[in-house]
């Protein structure tokens, strides 16, 4: 009987072992077909400018061919050659010049929505944060659309908004982490409507995925209604959160209204 345990024990690790290799083995596939796929759409859109151009500085054609070549290869290769499509190939180019500043990491969806920021820099700082964040398309959408380089930029002088551009929001102080101000549209709460600080803490709470993603690299979710005592009388904090880099206590105040502060206190002192 304990031969029999044993044995099944051994064959539950080897489907395990199996399901862990095959998993590796698909996320190398998609790895490498995505950079093969970066790779091309660029090399594609370097080959439409070059014939736009024909060795001048501006193009003759312009915006004419795209419509053209969207239709006839679209029609010669199947799907993937949209008329959008083909204009952010071309544009993929004229923004990345150098294949080497292109990275293998980001899919070619990632890069469409980069392309959606006019503004270098901040396109640039979206790009890091997107590497150093691993952020989905979906949450790299939301933090373009939430102006999050302009929120913290505003705050930097141009010296700063340049590093911040080159090398993504590097953590080295409280200030760093803290948002102002806090965009939150994804709790779908109607502008100008009236509402509790409870109901907003439960929506926050259905949220907690995206409310993390909005507070930065770095929060955990601590507790819910955390009691803090003080001078023998007891105060309850709605919502705390702990930051792993800077190792401090995060409570969010002053929550109504969408006007979201904080204050940080070291993990020693709570």
């Amino acid at each position: 009987m304990i031969e029999k345990v044993a044995k099944h024990k051994q064959y539950d690790g080897l489907i395990k072992e199996v399901g862990v290799l095959l998993e590796e083995a698909r996320k190398n596939v998609y790895y490498q077909v995505n950079q093969i796929l970066v790779k091309t759409y660029w090399e594609i859109g370097k080959r439409i400018v070059q014939f736009e151009q024909q060795g001048n500085k501006k193009a003759e054609y312009g915006d004419k061919i795209l419509d053209t070549l969207a239709v006839d290869l679209k029609l010669n290769y199947g799907k993937g050659f949209s008329r959008s499509n083909v204009y952010s190939m071309r544009l993929f180019y004229l923004k990345y010049t150098k294949i080497q500043t292109v990275s293998g990491k980001l899919s070619w969806s990632h890069y469409c929505e980069l392309l959606s920021v006019s503004d270098d820099l901040a396109r640039g700082f979206y790009e890091k944060q997107c590497l150093m964040e691993n952020w989905s398309i979906r949450e790299l959408n939301r933090q373009i659309n939430s102006m999050l380089f302009e929120r913290i930029a505003l705050s930097k002088d141009k010296k700063e908004v340049l590093k911040l551009s080159y090398k993504g929001q590097v953590i080295e102080s409280e200030y760093d982490i803290i948002k102002d101000p806090y965009v939150l549209e994804f709790l779908k709460i109607p502008e100008n409507s009236k509402y509790s600080e409870k109901e907003l803490e439960q929506k926050i709470i259905d949220n907690l995925q995206l409310f993390l993603l909005e507070l930065g690299k770095g929060f955990t979710f601590v507790a819910r209604q955390f009691r803090l005592t003080l001078n023998n009388s007891h105060y309850y904090v709605d919502l705390v959160f702990y930051h792993r880099i800077l190792r401090w206590v995060v409570f969010p105040i002053n929550c109504l209204f969408h006007d979201i502060s904080c204050i940080c206190l070291p993990k020693r002192s709570w």
